[in-house]
């Protein structure tokens, strides 16, 4: 699969709960692919799952990867990541991925700016929220020159209040249900939205939100 979903101009919304998981070349590791470059190398965003016990072989980051738990357990030889973790791996660091019990995460790959080297890990449930407008509040996760990525944690019936920015956004809905004036997503959504429009919490809403990164790409 090649050269799937990379016109970062054009509005994109996929139900990842309605896709079909495909093959990997590790044993026991499946993923959904939303967008990719090419079948093993290059730009790629996924939801990935381990069954229990699956592993994959050592490979090196070229140009990053950014994970978020989704569930279960991922692990690595530096330490072991439950549901709600954030974790970044610049170009120039590597592991040899696996999961015991099993997990389901969402993967970026080839995606960091060449000079961003932040290397780290954050455990969503150690770490404090922001207050915003309309009883928001807001987790920031990581911020190099124009790109954000953070949690939203928004009440039904709320706008969803994005903070200004430039270059598109990126949305995976962790839970609840949004809607705009296309259509309403359900959880599990994955939105790539290169225009600001409104965006209404239809219940309260978990919104995983990348921003400004669409520039140049």
């Amino acid at each position: 699969m090649q050269n799937l979903n990379l016109d970062f101009s054009k509005f994109l919304a996929i139900d990842t709960e309605q896709m079909t998981w495909a093959g990997s070349p590790a044993e026991g590791v499946e993923r959904k692919p939303l967008a990719r470059e090419n079948k093993e190398s290059g730009h790629a965003t996924s939801i990935v799952r381990y069954q229990a016990g699956a592993k994959f072989k050592r490979h090196l980051h070229p140009l990053g990867e950014e994970i978020f738990v989704l569930s279960g357990v991922f692990s690595d030889e530096n330490g072991d990541y439950g549901s709600g973790s954030y974790i970044r791996n610049p170009e120039g660091t590597g592991h040899a991925p696996f999961s015991q019990k099993g997990c389901e995460i969402f993967v970026k790959l080839h995606q960091f700016a060449a000079e961003d080297k932040a290397h780290f890990v954050k455990e969503i449930a150690k770490q404090q929220w922001q207050n915003g407008p309309d009883d928001q509040l807001f987790l920031p996760l990581h911020q190099y020159e124009d790109e954000q990525v953070l949690l939203i944690k928004c009440s039904a019936g709320s706008e969803v209040v994005i903070p200004e920015h430039k270059g598109g956004e990126e949305i995976l809905l962790l839970s609840g249900k949004l809607k705009d004036e296309q259509s309403v997503y359900s959880e599990k959504t994955w939105l790539r939205r290169p225009y600001n429009t409104v965006l209404t919490a239809e219940t309260d809403s978990l919104i995983w939100l990348k921003l400004g990164h669409f520039t140049g790409r």
